[in-house]
C-alpha cells in the first residue's frame, strides 16, 4: 500500500478507498517507507562501533596457543595421533 503511493499511480483518496483505510495512515506509512527504504532493499547499516582489531589478534593468537597446547597433551597421553 505505501508502495503503490510512492508509485503514484492512484491518488491518495483512491488507495483509501481501495484498501480501506484512512489516507492519514497511507501518508504515515509512506514516510516511513521512504525514510527506511535503504534498510528494506538492502542498504547498509552503519555499525555502532569498529571491532578493536588489536584486541581480536591477540585472542585468536591465544586462542591458536591453546589449541597446540591441548593437542600436544593429548598426542602425548596418547589420545590424540601425532598425523592426523
Amino acid at each position: 500500500m505505501a508502495l503503490a503511493a510512492v508509485k503514484g499511480e492512484k491518488t491518495l483518496a483512491e488507495l483509501a478507498e481501495q484498501f480501506s483505510i484512512h489516507p492519514t495512515q497511507i501518508t504515515e506509512w509512506k514516510q516511513q517507507l521512504l525514510a527506511r527504504a535503504s534498510d528494506v532493499f538492502g542498504g547498509t547499516k552503519p555499525s555502532a562501533e569498529a571491532p578493536d582489531l588489536k584486541t581480536l589478534h591477540a585472542k585468536i593468537g591465544q586462542l591458536t596457543l591453546e589449541n597446540d597446547f591441548l593437542e600436544g597433551a593429548l598426542t602425548k597421553a596418547g589420545l590424540r595421533s601425532a598425523t592426523r
